[in-house]
C-alpha cells in the first residue's frame, strides 16, 4: 500500500494523520453495514509535505506568517496568496501522479469526481474547521482532478483557513492537508443531517435540511431548505420552504444554478419514509461514531449516499448518570457568578463541600433538581422562593419543562404529611429572628479563629495525612456553614429584605425599598474590601515616586522593590495589611486552582492606580457614611408615609423592626463564602508543597499541573510517586475546548437547553431586559468590561460584563451602574450593587453584545431594563 495514495477501503480513524479528518471520516463510514459512501480515494498529508518540504520559499513565506497576529488582516491576504501561488504552481512528482492515474483506473477515468480538501485539524471533536478549505463538484478528467487537487493544498492558506488557526491557536506548519478525491452522485435531493438539534441542543430530535439538487446550494446559502424534526421514528415537526434555486452538474463539468419549475419549488423535497430513512441512517452512524453527527447525504434514484460525517462540536456536553430517567439540570455557576469553565481539582473540592446531587460537565456544576421538583411542595419551594425569586430566566424555563407534563413525574402532594422532599420546606425561608446583634461579630470571630487554628496545624501535615486532615476539615466546615444560629441569621437578613419590597410595594407602592436601606449595612466583609482599597490608595498617593514605579510594573517580586523608593515601606505595608486579609480572593474563587491576589498581586495594581486617579483622600469613610445616611433618610421616609395610612402606628413599627433586621444581619450575606474561600487558599498552599515534591521527583511536569487531578487522583500520585502523564495532557485540552463553551442555566438528561423569558410587559420594545436588583435609574458611559485586569473605569460609568463575584467589588467604587449577563437577586454583584447604592440590572442576556463599550445607556435598576441612548 503507497503512503501518498490511499483507498477508502484501506482508511480509518487510526488513518487520521495521514488523511485528515474528512478522509478518516469517510473510511469509517465506508465500513458500516447499510451506509452508502460513494467510492473514492485519498492523497495523503505525505505527499503535501512532500512538496511544501521541497519548495525552501514557501517555507519562508510560512515563517513570516507564523508571526503574525489575527488583526494583521492585510499582511495575512498578501502571505496567504502568495503561499496559494507557489502550491498551485507545483508540478506534482511523477510517481504520486502514477498512483492517482491508477486509482482514476480503477474507478473510471471517464467518470466525474469531487476534489475535497481534507485538513488534520478538521472534523474533530473539539474543532470542525467546517468549510475552511475549498471543495470541487463534477471535475471530469485526470489533468482537471491534478489541477484541482493542487488548488485543494492552496485552500489550506485561504485568508479564512489562516485567521481561523491563529483564532484557535493551531500551528501553521502543524496542520497538513490530504485530498479526497470521491465519486461523484447526482442528487434529486440533497442536504444535511445533525443527529441532534442545532438549535435546542437536544439529543433525540434529529433534525434534517432537504432541498432539491446539489448541497452545495445550502453551502452557499443562495436557498432556503426544508427543516424536518425526528424522534424516535416520528415526524415531530415540519418547515416546508419555497426553494426557487438549485444547483446541478453540467455534463462536460463544473455546476450551475438552475430555477425549479413554479410548481415544484413549494414540494417536499424528502416524503415522511424518506425522512425516516434518514432518521435511521443517522442514529446508525452516531452509534459507529460514539458522538452527535453532521451529516451530508444525497437521495439518488430513492437510495440515500453519505458524503461525509462530521462531530458536532457546539453542543454542551450532558451530565453523566447511571440510570435512563429524565433528569433537568440546574446551572452552579449561574447562582456562583462564575461561568467559566473549572479545572477538575476544584471542581471537585466543590463537590467535596456541597450536600446537593450535584454533576460536572464542560467544566462546570450542575445541580440535578429533578427530586425537588418531582414533589409538590418542594417544587414551589425552588420555583417560588429559592431559584424563582433570584433567577426568573430559571424559573421560566424550569415551568416550561413542568408544563410538557411528562418529561417529570409528578410524586403525590405530601403537603399533609409534612414532608418537602430532601430540600428545606418553605417555612425554613420565612426566618425572622431577633437574635442580638453581636451574634454577627461572635460568628466571624469564630470563624475566623477557626481559620488560624487550620494554618497552624495544616503545616504539620503531609502525603495521606494532609489528604485525611483536609478531608476531616471540610466535613466540619459543612457543619458549620450549616449552623442553626448561622443560616438563621443569614436568612433573617435576606427574609427581611424580602419582606419590607412586598410590603412597602403593597403598602405605599414603592419597589425595591430594601436596596437603599441595605447601603452600608455593617459587617459586609465584600463591600468592605472595596472600601480597603481606596485607603490603600489613600497610604500611597503622598508618593510621586511609588505611583510612577507602579506605573510601570508587570513583575509580581514588585513588593520587594517597592521599599528603595520615598514611600516605598508605608507602600507596601499598606498593600501587605490588604493582602492579610483579602489576598486568597480572586476572579473565579470558587475553582481553588484560580491564582488567588497574593499569588499575583500585579492585579491589585491598576485598581489601586485607578482610586488614586478618581478619588480624593478619605473617600472611604466618605462612601460609607453617604450610604448610612441614605439608608437612615429612607426610613424615616418610610416610617413616617406609613405612619398616615389605617393601622399605621402598627405598619410602622413592624416596619421598624424589618428595617433594624436588615441593618444587623444583611451583611453577613457575604461571609460564609469569604470563610469558605479564606480555608481554600490555606488548603491550596499545602498541596502545592506536595505538587513541589512531584515535579523533584519527575512524576509531573510543573506545579500546576495538580490541577488537571481530582482530589482523590491526587492522594494516589502523592502517595504512589505514579502518574500517567497523558491524563494531564488529555485534561488540559478538554480544559481549553471547555473555556470556548457557553454554559446553559438549564439543561436536560437529553441535552436539551431550555432557555427562559422575560415577561415584557411594560417595556419598551428597544428595551433590553433583566432583573432588578439594585433601585435607581442612572445614565452613563456603558465600559463593555470581560477581564477586570483590563478595566479602565472612571468615577460614575457604568459597568457591563458578563458576571461579577466578589473580586470586583473594588471596581464598584468606581461606577454608578452595573449590568451583567449573569446574576440573580442575592448574588455577590447585587449585594455589593444595592450596600454601595449603585442600579444595578442583571441576568441580561447577551449585554456584552447588545450593549457597545463607550455609548450611552439608561439603566433602570428599579424596573429592570436598560436603554442604547446613543
Amino acid at each position: 500500500m503507497s503512503s501518498f495514495v490511499l483507498g477508502f477501503q484501506y482508511v480509518d480513524k487510526t488513518k487520521l494523520s495521514f488523511v485528515g479528518g474528512k478522509g478518516a471520516n469517510l473510511g469509517e463510514l465506508s465500513q458500516i453495514e447499510g451506509i452508502r459512501v460513494p467510492d473514492g480515494f485519498c492523497i495523503s498529508t505525505e505527499a503535501f509535505k512532500r512538496i511544501i518540504g521541497e519548495t525552501s520559499s514557501i517555507n519562508e513565506l510560512l515563517d513570516q506568517l507564523s508571526h503574525l497576529k489575527v488583526e494583521d488582516r492585510h499582511k495575512i491576504g498578501e502571505l496567504s496568496g502568495e503561499i496559494r501561488s507557489f502550491i498551485e504552481g507545483i508540478t506534482i512528482p511523477q510517481d504520486i501522479n502514477e498512483e492517482i492515474a491508477r486509482h482514476l483506473s480503477r474507478l473510471g477515468e471517464k467518470n466525474a469526481y469531487a476534489v475535497r480538501s481534507s485538513a488534520t485539524a478538521e472534523d474533530l471533536p473539539t474543532a470542525s474547521f467546517a468549510g475552511q478549505q475549498d471543495t470541487y463538484l463534477n471535475i471530469i478528467g485526470k489533468e482537471a482532478i491534478l489541477k484541482h487537487i493542487s488548488k485543494c493544498w492552496a485552500s489550506l492558506f485561504t485568508e479564512r483557513a489562516v485567521i481561523y488557526r491563529l483564532q484557535n491557536g493551531f500551528d501553521h506548519r502543524k496542520v497538513h492537508l490530504s485530498v479526497v478525491v470521491q465519486k461523484m452522485v447526482f442528487p434529486q435531493v440533497a442536504g444535511i443531517l445533525f443527529t441532534a438539534d442545532p438549535v435546542t441542543s437536544n439529543r433525540k430530535v434529529l433534525s434534517i435540511d432537504a432541498s432539491f439538487g446539489l448541497g452545495e446550494a445550502m453551502v452557499r446559502g443562495i436557498v432556503n431548505t426544508d427543516i424536518y424534526k425526528v424522534c424516535n421514528g416520528k415526524v415531530i415537526d415540519k418547515k416546508i420552504s419555497t426553494k426557487k434555486l438549485a444547483i446541478y452538474a453540467l455534463k462536460d463539468g463544473g455546476t450551475k444554478e438552475q430555477e425549479i419549475d413554479p410548481e415544484q419549488q413549494n414540494w417536499q423535497a424528502l416524503t415522511d419514509e424518506q425522512i425516516l430513512q434518514l432518521e435511521r441512517i443517522g442514529r446508525t452512524i452516531e452509534a459507529h461514531f460514539g458522538s452527535p453527527q453532521d451529516i451530508e447525504w444525497c437521495l439518488v434514484d430513492d437510495t440515500f449516499y453519505i458524503v461525509q460525517s462530521r462531530p458536532i462540536t457546539t453542543l454542551f456536553p450532558i451530565p453523566k448518570t447511571s440510570d435512563r430517567e429524565n433528569h433537568v439540570y440546574v446551572s452552579v455557576g449561574h447562582n456562583q457568578m462564575m461561568t467559566d469553565a473549572m479545572k477538575p481539582l476544584g471542581l471537585s473540592f466543590f463537590l467535596l463541600m456541597t450536600h446537593a446531587p450535584m454533576h460536572t460537565a464542560g467544566g462546570r456544576l450542575f445541580v440535578d433538581v429533578t427530586a425537588t421538583l418531582a414533589s409538590p411542595v418542594s417544587r414551589e419551594t425552588v420555583l417560588n422562593v429559592t431559584l424563582g425569586k433570584s433567577d426568573p430566566l430559571m424559573k421560566d424555563a424550569l415551568t416550561t419543562i413542568l408544563e410538557r407534563g411528562d418529561f417529570i413525574k409528578s410524586l403525590p402532594d405530601d403537603r399533609s404529611s409534612g414532608k418537602s422532599g430532601k430540600g428545606r420546606s418553605p417555612a425554613d425561608f420565612q426566618t425572622l429572628n431577633d437574635y442580638d446583634p453581636a451574634i454577627v461579630a461572635d460568628l466571624i470571630q469564630q470563624s475566623q479563629t477557626s481559620t488560624d487554628a487550620l494554618k497552624q496545624t495544616i503545616q504539620t501535615k503531609s502525603g495521606s495525612d494532609l489528604f485525611d486532615f483536609i478531608l476531616e476539615d471540610i466535613q466540619q466546615l459543612k457543619k458549620t456553614n450549616a449552623d442553626s444560629q448561622s443560616f438563621g441569621v443569614l436568612m433573617t437578613g435576606m427574609n427581611a429584605s424580602s419582606w419590607i419590597n412586598e410590603k412597602m410595594n403593597e403598602w405605599l407602592g414603592e419597589k425595591n425599598a430594601a436596596d437603599t436601606l441595605s447601603q452600608s449595612a455593617p459587617n459586609n466583609i465584600t463591600s468592605e474590601m472595596g472600601l480597603a482599597l481606596l485607603d490603600v490608595a489613600d497610604a500611597i498617593r503622598p508618593y510621586p515616586e511609588v505611583i510612577e514605579y507602579l506605573q510601570q510594573v508587570k513583575e509580581d517580586n514588585f513588593l520587594g522593590e517597592l521599599v528603595k523608593l520615598e514611600g516605598g515601606q508605608e507602600a507596601q505595608n499598606a498593600i501587605a495589611t490588604f493582602l492579610h486579609k483579602y489576598g486568597m480572593r480572586c476572579v473565579g474563587e470558587i475553582d481553588l486552582t484560580r491564582t488567588r491576589w497574593s499569588e499575583n498581586p500585579t492585579t491589585l495594581v491598576p485598581m489601586i492606580l485607578s482610586n488614586i486617579k478618581n478619588f480624593e483622600p478619605g473617600e472611604s469613610e466618605r462612601k460609607f457614611e453617604q450610604g448610612q445616611q441614605s439608608a437612615l433618610k429612607k426610613e424615616q421616609e418610610l416610617l413616617e408615609r406609613l405612619k398616615q395610612l389605617p393601622d399605621g402606628e402598627q405598619k410602622s413599627e413592624e416596619t421598624k423592626r424589618m428595617i433594624r433586621l436588615i441593618r444587623n444581619f444583611i451583611g453577613y450575606r457575604e461571609y460564609p463564602k469569604y470563610g469558605i474561600v479564606n480555608r481554600y487558599f490555606v488548603y491550596k498552599q499545602a498541596l502545592l508543597k506536595e505538587a513541589e515534591q512531584l515535579v523533584q521527583a519527575n512524576v509531573i511536569h510543573e506545579k500546576e499541573d495538580i490541577y488537571y487531578l481530582t482530589f482523590e487522583e491526587l492522594r494516589e500520585v502523592v502517595c504512589t510517586n505514579k502518574l500517567d502523564y497523558h491524563i494531564i495532557s488529555k485534561r488540559k485540552d478538554d480544559y481549553k475546548f471547555y473555556e470556548k463553551l457557553t454554559p446553559p442555566r438549564i439543561i436536560t438528561s437529553d441535552g436539551e437547553i431550555i432557555a427562559g423569558k422575560y415577561k415584557r410587559e411594560n417595556f419598551l420594545d428597544e428595551a433590553i431586559v433583566g432583573l432588578p436588583v439594585s433601585t435607581g435609574v442612572i445614565e452613563g458611559r456603558a465600559r463593555v468590561i470581560l477581564n477586570m485586569e483590563d478595566a479602565n473605569l472612571e468615577d460614575g460609568d457604568i459597568l457591563v460584563t458578563s458576571f461579577t463575584d466578589p473580586s470586583w467589588t473594588p471596581l464598584f467604587v468606581s461606577i454608578k451602574g452595573l449590568v451583567t449577563e449573569v446574576g440573580g437577586l442575592m448574588t455577590h454583584g447585587a449585594v455589593i450593587a444595592r450596600e454601595y447604592g449603585i442600579s444595578a440590572v442583571v441576568g441580561v442576556e447577551n449585554a456584552t453584545k447588545l450593549i457597545k463599550d463607550g455609548q450611552r445607556i439608561r439603566v433602570n435598576g428599579t424596573e429592570g431594563y436598560v436603554e442604547i441612548l446613543y
